[in-house]
């Protein structure tokens, strides 16, 4: 079981990163990779012993060091988590991570709640991808196929199979190519790199280009007085 996970993490890497050439690249030069595996040894001490659970803190602090991803040895990841780069990525103690999520430099999974004992940390369904910089805090789940873009601030549950934005973030609906090929639907690195419409946005260019024809009526309606009063 830990040989297969520790192939197919390879695996992954090389899938997802066109840059991986060979699995030794892989083994020595990838932080995010040696994060993960860092982390399931953690987590083995964190989970399955009484006595040892520093040891769990150990390797943790031990994987900060080496690669600079801390994740903190209760956390749950998942099957094939890819996380790329990984500098400055922090994940809580009741942060849950699923199969095939895509995880990228200085993202936070972080907790809201100073309580001992409860849910804190996010949890990410099968598939999700985190772009650079994104901070989801709170004990809340984002569904599976979901993608957050760089930057984002998430405060609130993510629907499936949803793009979001912005701080705070909401969801935003992908345009189609030229070619009707929905981007939504493919990978995005970074979460989000293909146009998209934020509805915030287009309601505001709505009432931009209402006030623009309001001003123009006025205009007219100026002209026609000043003309009939002469």
């Amino acid at each position: 079981m830990v040989r297969s996970k520790f192939y197919a993490d390879i695996k992954n890497v090389m899938e997802k990163d066109p840059a991986a050439r060979n699995w030794v690249d892989v083994i020595l030069f990838y932080p995010g990779f040696q994060a993960i595996v860092i982390h399931r040894l953690a987590n083995w001490f964190w989970v399955k012993t009484k006595y040892l659970k520093w040891m769990g803190r150990f390797f943790s602090s031990f994987g900060r060091f080496l690669t600079a991803v801390e994740i903190h040895p209760g956390a749950k990841l998942g099957e094939r988590v890819f996380i790329d780069h990984g500098c400055g990525i922090v994940i809580g103690e009741t942060a849950e991570i699923g199969d095939d999520c895509t995880i990228y430099q200085g993202v936070t999974l972080g907790g809201t709640s100073l309580k001992k004992g409860q849910k804190r940390h996010p949890t990410l369904g099968s598939g999700v991808v985190v772009g650079a910089g994104a901070k989801i805090l709170g004990p809340f789940f984002v569904g599976d196929n979901s993608k957050i873009g760089s930057n984002a601030v998430v405060l609130n549950s993510v629907p499936a199979d949803s793009t979001v934005v912005g701080v705070p973030a909401r969801e935003v609906v992908v345009q189609p190519d030229d070619t009707g090929k929905n981007y939504d639907s493919e990978f995005e690195a970074y979460g989000v790199s293909s146009p998209a419409n934020d509805p915030v946005e287009v309601r505001l260019n709505t009432l931009i280009k209402k006030i623009q024809e309001q001003d123009q009526e006025i205009e007219l309606l100026k002209k026609r007085l000043n003309y009939k009063d002469n």
